[in-house]
């Protein structure tokens, strides 16, 4: 896992379990619908944490018989199973809450340790989406914050970003039912707060989804990569040219590539087996991820006329 990730990371750790213990205390005091399901928020964000940190650990582990690729893939499973806790644990939790709470509304006790709460958790979680949006603008060059999400290969760092923005924007939500419930006198608010708290969570859980299966089923190098890795290939003198190209990522800093190539026909086995060997080595020092590579020699076939 990239440095930056891993600082990330350990941010959002211990801010989300502080603003969760801090959370739930203030739902025992004020009987909040929108803090309860804050807290159960926040709890679902820290053992998302702790998942992303157990994945990058396992990813690690070097290759064996039975992985020869290694386990680099872990990193993108469990960052597939935070999404299927901030949906369960996060956005179905916040979303029975709140329903309860409006078919059986009561008053909120002492609302001002509500906002208290609330407001310094605000503070926290800004902090922590402070030091994921600076780690996060190291990677992200050019690219919009959604292009950055949709195509990162380094799922902790997208992962980190949606959480940290939906936690803001979940707490904004329960302010707001918490303060429309105190102007207007009728509880419900908060109840409604808590109810879009969860779509919120369910949607931001449904995107996250969607990126892991992706990542999991196996994406190609970006843009970037494969244009380096076809400059690469055709600028040995030895080639004629690239027949074609498949890359995958295994994980975030490693990539498969398996290319055909027409190389001279008039060189021996020796130099043959030479020239693929040069340019795994050209290949490799244009992008230095692509750990694992097969070259298959071949002719490039004429179209047959029609």
């Amino acid at each position: 896992m990239h440095e930056g990730s891993r600082k990330a990371i350990i941010a959002a750790f211990f801010a989300n379990m502080g603003i969760a213990i801090a959370k739930f205390v203030g739902f025992l005091v004020t009987g909040s619908a929108g803090l309860l399901a804050e807290s159960g928020h926040s709890l679902a964000d820290t053992g998302n944490q702790g998942l992303l940190m157990f994945g990058s650990r396992r990813g690690k582990r070097p290759a064996d018989r039975a992985h020869p690729f290694g386990y680099g893939p872990e990193r993108y499973f469990w960052s597939f199973v935070v999404a299927l806790v901030l949906f369960s644990m996060g956005g179905l939790f916040a979303l029975y809450e709140g329903i309860h709470k409006l078919s059986d509304p009561h008053e909120l006790d002492s609302p001002i340790v509500a906002y208290a709460i609330l407001l310094f958790s605000l503070a926290l979680e800004g902090l922590s989406l402070r030091t994921a949006v600076k780690e996060a603008n190291h990677t992200r060059g050019g690219r919009s914050w959604w292009t950055f999400i949709r195509t990162a290969k380094a799922p902790e760092l997208p992962v980190v970003l949606l959480e940290d923005v939906g936690a803001e924007t979940g707490l904004l939500f329960a302010l707001g039912g918490l303060t429309m419930a105190e102007i207007t006198g009728n509880p419900r608010w908060d109840a409604i707060g808590s109810i879009a708290i969860g779509v919120l969570l369910v949607v931001i859980a449904i995107v996250l989804a969607v990126e892991m299966k992706g990542l999991l089923i196996g994406e190609s190098a970006g843009e970037a990569n494969l244009a380096a890795i076809e400059n690469a290939i055709n600028a040995h003198p030895m080639v004629n040219g690239l027949i074609h190209l498949r890359t995958m990522h295994l994980s975030p800093d490693q990539l498969l590539v398996a290319a055909k190539i027409d190389y001279r026909h008039d060189l021996s086995v020796a130099e043959l087996a030479a020239a693929i060997d040069d340019t795994e080595v050209a290949l490799r020092a244009a992008v230095p991820i692509a750990e694992t590579i097969y070259i298959e020699p071949d002719i490039r076939r004429k179209p047959a006329p029609e």
